[in-house]
């Protein structure tokens, strides 16, 4: 009996593990993976918002970081990570409708 109750003890851990694999790990993984290739596959005059929220266009891209302009004549240059999303024209179009 001592065996059998053990064998359930392991299979339970197991199941559990797999269980926070499946809700946890695994789209986070399958997150950065599309964040990663989004960031491989930024092109100059792309608008895109930065993870601290800043709407800009890419001008030029370097090894590990872009320039982006964020108004008339204001550049700043980011780490590529730290691009959050790109966004399409319809977006910016009803952005400024709104």
């Amino acid at each position: 009996m001592g065996s059998n109750s053990q064998m359930i003890s392991l299979l339970y851990v197991v199941g559990l593990f797999a269980l926070l694999y499946f809700l946890m790990i695994r789209p986070q993984q399958q997150r950065q993976k599309k964040h990663q290739a989004m960031v491989s596959n930024l092109k100059p005059d792309e608008k895109v918002i930065t993870i601290g929220g800043i709407y800009g266009t890419i001008v030029k891209i370097k090894d590990d970081s872009v320039i982006l302009r964020i108004a008339d004549n204001v550049r700043i240059e980011m780490q590529k990570s730290a691009i959050s999303q790109v966004t399409s024209n319809k977006e910016e179009e009803e952005k400024g409708e709104g």
